[in-house]
């Protein structure tokens, strides 16, 4: 008996823990699409734009809730379609002192949890809080950002062949300025500050629209 106690106790160390399932964006799908929108009460309206989201989501189905990772490379990100603007947001989000190349805007979800079971074809609202990075450099009181949204199960063969869910999230009130985004930290843009102050917002709406696949099966 105490034999097949330890034989048993044996097998059961050798089965691997259930891990969580894991569920990635791919950055060079073309549908996954990030949206920044800066709205000033006197001046432009400036959209900034990129296809190109990398995320990854680890997901524990019974508990309905994960965490995420996702990234925007900076150099992918196009203002108003115009690339001189595009080049303008390239040194204010660097502050001319990284390499754009090398840059890129970061955020970090570290619990999602969701109130209410996942059925293929209903979208499940959802709110947590993320921490965002832009060329590494955090926000200025080392605080958090609201995210909302929802999330859509679509079932293998409505999308793909593997279970995808389709993810719409945004920021509201998001202040570049925390982030030390603009022409006052950038250098050569000093005197620009003032003639720009009026026209151009500091504060935005970031959104997402995004389809996580879990891997394929073998």
């Amino acid at each position: 008996m105490q034999a097949r106690i330890i034989a048993l106790a044996v097998v059961l160390s050798a089965v691997p823990a259930v891990a969580d399932t894991r569920f990635t964006v791919d950055p060079e799908a073309g549908n996954n699409t990030f949206t920044a929108v800066f709205d000033a009460a006197i001046g432009e309206r400036i959209t900034a734009v990129s296809s190109a989201v990398s995320c990854t989501l680890d997901v524990d189905e019974e508990k309905l809730e994960g965490k995420a990772s996702c990234s925007v490379p900076l150099t992918s990100i196009k203002v108003d379609n115009d690339d001189t603007k595009s080049d303008h947001f390239r040194q204010w989000a660097t502050n001319k002192k990284v390499d754009p190349k090398k840059c890129a805007l970061k955020l970090e979800v570290p619990r999602l949890k969701l109130e209410g079971p996942v059925e293929p074809m209903k979208p499940v609202p959802f709110e947590t809080e993320g921490t965002f990075t832009m060329c590494g450099r955090a926000r200025d009181d080392k605080g958090v950002e609201s995210i909302s949204g929802t999330i859509l199960l679509l079932p293998p063969g409505s999308y793909r062949d593997v279970r995808t869910l389709r993810i719409r999230a945004k920021i509201e009130g998001f202040n570049r300025e925390r982030y030390q985004v603009g022409p006052r930290w950038t250098d050569g843009w000093l005197a620009r500050v003032q003639q720009l102050a009026p026209v151009v917002a500091t504060d935005g709406t970031i959104e997402v629209n995004l389809f996580a696949a879990e891997p394929a099966k073998r």
